[in-house]
């Protein structure tokens, strides 16, 4: 991300979060936080319980970010950000956190609002696959599933881009009662994944495992002959077998309920 996103993504993430800007040119935001948004961010535990305990006046934090240190002109004292910053990857987490989950409804054309629009229902779910060892592979993939029908899809994400859709549902505009029920579909999907995962190349862990029993033996040799080895010893292997250990996980990213007209 270059500076010019990153300070995008911080200006919108306040305010789509109700935290006024008081303060900003294109290189940093000073912004006033909400309650919420201190809880979350400001990691003040200690000062939140006492507020809440003795009934005082709350007084969120103001927060500074620097979205483009090398360009600022003036003096501003305030956190740095940029891609991988600790600030910007908990923005990242609390973005993910707040819009996990939404209900949205498909609007319809303006020529057709006078006549009745039957909208159906689907749950749609991005998941993130992450093969990891010595190197790491990350892979999305967007499912839909018709919750009248059961029929699933792939790509959902993808198919509903161009849909105009709104978080209420329009006049004139009904939705179908699912069949289906969410938590239902949800194993469906989960069981696509599983399917996906088994069908996927996993010669990457074979690799793995070859080059850890490599590099194992390549470490017994500069210990040979020495019958008590030392705590180096045992650290070093220990080190080597976390460094190629295999592990798949499944996340789910975000997702939700969509009343559409068709995909």
């Amino acid at each position: 991300m270059y500076p010019q996103q990153i300070h995008q993504y911080v200006r919108r993430f306040f305010i789509e979060n109700n935290c006024p800007i008081l303060r900003e040119n294109e290189h940093f935001v000073n912004v006033q936080l909400t309650i919420e948004m201190d809880k979350k961010i400001m990691n003040r535990p200690f000062y939140w319980k006492y507020v809440e305990s003795t009934g005082a006046e709350p007084n969120p934090a103001q927060l500074t970010l620097i979205t483009d240190k090398n360009r600022l002109t003036e003096s501003v004292a305030g956190e740095v950000v940029h891609y991988g910053s600790p600030r910007l990857s908990q923005l990242f987490r609390v973005t993910n956190e707040l819009g996990s989950f939404v209900q949205m409804y498909e609007k319809p054309p303006a020529a057709q609002v006078p006549a009745q629009i039957i909208l159906t229902p689907w749950l749609g779910v991005n998941y993130k696959i992450t093969y990891s060892s010595h190197r790491t592979q990350e892979t999305l993939y967007s499912l839909g599933i018709n919750l009248m029908t059961g029929m699933i899809i792939n790509g959902f994400q993808e198919s509903i881009s161009g849909l105009d859709l709104e978080s209420a549902i329009s006049a004139n505009t009904f939705h179908l009662p699912y069949t289906i029920k969410p938590l239902r579909a949800l194993e469906r999907l989960d069981a696509v994944i599983e399917n996906q995962i088994k069908q996927d190349d996993h010669t990457w862990a074979e690799e793995a495992q070859v080059r850890q029993q490599r590099d194992i033996r390549v470490l017994d040799y500069f210990y040979e002959g020495i019958e008590d080895k030392p705590e180096t010893y045992e650290s070093e292997k220990k080190a080597i077998e976390e460094q190629y250990k295999t592990k798949i996980r499944v996340e789910i990213i975000n997702g939700g309920l969509f009343y559409l007209r068709s995909i």
